[in-house]
């Protein structure tokens, strides 16, 4: 259920929710994600909609593929900074395993995520957490 806080007259809404990993709670992330934009006032179908979406179908699908542990979820967690005009897109596992960005060949069926991520992203890294694993974060500009 989201959460709306008020902080110096900046309101910011959070969306948080654990999936399974696999490719079946990837897919749910991704519908979720576009609903509660919607609910948060990002039309379905607009450019930064898409931009969202296009992140966290990425960032969970790495979740599933690479930083998958046997028996462990990842989280999806959104937070929308009106004030700032951004939604951070933050994606937990429990692999310690760090993203790699690296140069994909043109003709390459893999690799791209991260090179897509960059392109949409004002910002983006990735950060530890409480317990094994890491947090991706994602910053998307949404006016």
């Amino acid at each position: 259920m989201p959460v709306v806080e008020a902080q110096e007259g900046v309101t910011v809404s959070v969306f948080s929710q654990r999936f399974s990993a696999t490719r079946r709670g990837a897919r749910l992330a991704r519908m979720l994600a576009a609903h509660q934009l919607h609910v948060w006032g990002v039309p379905y179908d607009s450019p930064h909609c898409d931009a969202v979406l296009l992140v966290v179908a990425e960032l969970a699908a790495n979740a599933v593929l690479h930083g998958r542990v046997p028996g462990r979820d990842f989280a999806l967690r959104l937070v929308r900074d009106r004030g700032a005009g951004t939604v951070r897109v933050e994606v937990s596992d429990a692999h310690d395993g760090r993203p790699v960005q690296v140069p994909a060949p043109v003709d390459a069926d893999r690799g791209r995520g991260l090179l897509l991520v960059g392109a949409v992203a004002s910002r983006w890294g990735v950060a530890a957490r409480q317990g094994p694993g890491k947090t991706v974060w994602v910053d998307v500009d949404c006016p």
